[in-house]
């Protein structure tokens, strides 16, 4: 999902997944209707989102942040904690833990503090978080940004790797067009609050509509 800044890109990802509730209107997924549901169902559903901004425990160690996302899988509850009786859940949430790391390049580094990471490793961290809540879909908000080129490529390839391997949808909201038109099978654009058009990525680049969006008409330029 593309457009300019202010177009509603942020506003849409809040309401698919629940952190606003629809005025109007109606949000399906998966062929049921789940407008106004709490994250927390959708989350129970499968239906898990990032932020632009990361949202780790930093003071928590790489691992243990992971750990965290594991938590709709686990089952576990608070007296079988006390007693130990979780221990074969705990293992299977570490082995969850290691296994998403690995993916994203990180497991060198799962005693570390999350503080410690630089900006790229942590937002792949935030996607190993996500991942580790057995997502079917995942909502990316602005996941390339204020990353380098290389940052920028070696996100890219995670987002395939789990979009490939391991058949889960994703959905980005990103301004960087490079990342978007590497990515994306197809495209969504919104304007000033409204749906524009949609398609593949050939055909989105090339629509007048869509260049008049981001660079004005040739009129307002002059």
């Amino acid at each position: 999902m593309i457009g300019p800044n202010g177009a509603g890109k942020t506003t849409t990802f809040s309401l698919i997944s629940g952190y606003y509730k629809p005025t109007s209107g109606s949000v399906f997924y998966e062929g049921q209707d789940v407008s106004g549901l709490k994250t927390s169902r959708l989350a129970q559903r499968g239906l898990i989102r990032t932020f632009q901004g990361t949202t780790l425990f930093q003071e928590f160690s790489v691992i243990d942040n992971v750990r965290v996302g594991c938590h709709r899988s686990a089952g576990a509850g608070f007296i079988s904690r006390i007693t130990g009786g979780d221990a074969p859940t705990e293992r299977e949430a570490d082995r969850k833990a290691r296994d998403a790391l690995e993916l994203f390049d990180l497991g060198a580094m799962a005693k570390e503090p999350a503080s410690s990471l630089p900006h790229g490793h942590q937002r792949a961290l935030g996607m190993a978080v996500a991942l580790a809540a057995d997502p079917t879909l995942i909502l990316l908000d602005e996941p390339f940004t204020g990353m380098n080129p290389e940052e920028t490529r070696r996100m890219m390839d995670h987002v395939r790797r789990i979009r490939d391997e391991r058949d889960i949808t994703i959905m980005l909201v990103e301004h960087d067009m490079q990342a978007v038109m590497g990515l994306c099978e197809r495209i969504t654009v919104m304007n000033f609050g409204q749906f524009l058009t949609e398609g593949v990525p050939q055909e989105v680049a090339n629509d007048p509509r869509v260049i008049e969006a981001y660079l004005g008409r040739n009129e307002d330029a002059a």
